[in-house]
């Protein structure tokens, strides 16, 4: 069975190389080179710099340095080392910041654009004060400001408050219909009966 170690010093033995030459052209220490070759594991530097110069020494000499790091890690029961990967607590920095508030604000508008929609697409409200049953009823209530107020039939002034009011007469149905009609044409109605 090949160790790894006496791999690489055939090699380079084969190719009449010195550790010196090695260790100017890798700029891998001396020291290291040679406890590699004489299997001095004591003087092995720390990982992962013990893998990369092993891996590095291997493909200097032109052998394929997966292959002998890998009998490395076998010869010598190195455990490949797994970094821990730091459980990052939440912190907050300007780019969490950044996202949060322009989410926040890109919401807001959205919700904004959609409120305003609804309440355009919407019919007017309408709420009324009903009188009581007479002769000539005066007939009170309030509405959006921009809304058109028909009283059976009647057209009705609507203040600036969305207030409106007016005398009506029962016909001979006895019934009073209201209509509130906005801008872009929705209606509210609401009709009485006496």
């Amino acid at each position: 069975m090949f160790r790894a170690c006496d791999i690489l010093q055939k090699a380079r033995l084969d190719k009449e190389i010195e550790i010196v030459e090695i260790s100017k052209k890798t700029k891998i220490p001396e020291k290291y080179l040679q406890a590699i070759e004489q299997q001095d594991k004591s003087a092995f530097p720390q990982e992962p710099y013990c893998s990369l110069i092993v891996k590095d020494y291997a493909n200097y000499l032109g052998l394929n340095g997966d292959y002998v790091l890998s009998l490395f890690y076998r010869d010598f029961e190195i455990k490949h080392k797994i970094v821990d990967k730091k459980k990052y607590s939440m912190s907050v920095t300007p780019q969490i910041t950044f996202f949060v508030v322009s989410s926040f604000l890109v919401l807001a508008f959205i919700s904004y654009l959609g409120l305003e929609y609804y309440k355009f697409n919407r019919p007017p409200p309408l709420k009324v004060e009903w009188p009581e049953l007479s002769e000539k009823m005066e007939i009170s209530g309030i509405t959006e400001p921009e809304a058109n107020v028909r009283v059976n039939d009647d057209l009705v002034i609507v203040d600036s408050s969305g207030k409106f009011k007016t005398k009506v007469s029962l016909n001979n149905d006895k019934k009073i219909i209201i209509e509130a009609k906005s801008p872009i044409g929705k209606i509210s109605k609401l009709e009485k009966t006496y």
